[in-house]
């Protein structure tokens, strides 16, 4: 079975950082394409980022540049370091192992940026 549980959100001033992490479990975590989604008050589910098994990430253009997505596959360890945050990168934060599909994901780390 999937598991993914995210950690590591909070609430922070704007201009302030935070590093977001992803345990997983039920698959092959070293040959998976991993992604962060967020999901906004009022708003749809959002892909911001991706870690493909090749090494290579991706990013949305409204993170591009603030965020950065790693992995650790030996802890089978997704992160996303947040810095530079913004009132509109308030949201609930999900990993999931579909980039694609965006299903499974976990129960999501809420990171409010408020001054």
């Amino acid at each position: 079975e999937v598991q993914l549980v995210e950690s590591g959100g909070g609430l922070v001033h704007p201009g302030g950082s935070l590093r977001l992490s992803c345990a997983a479990s039920g698959f092959d975590f070293g040959i998976s394409n991993m992604a962060w989604l967020r999901q906004a008050p009022g708003k749809g589910l959002d892909w911001i980022a991706t870690s493909n098994r090749d090494g290579n990430t991706y990013y949305a253009s409204s993170v591009r540049g603030r965020f950065t997505i790693s992995r650790d596959n030996n802890n089978n360890t997704l992160y996303l370091q947040l810095t530079s945050l913004r009132t509109e990168d308030t949201a609930m934060y999900y990993c999931t192992n579909s980039p694609i599909t965006k299903s499974p994901r976990g129960q999501g780390t809420q990171v409010t940026v408020s001054s």
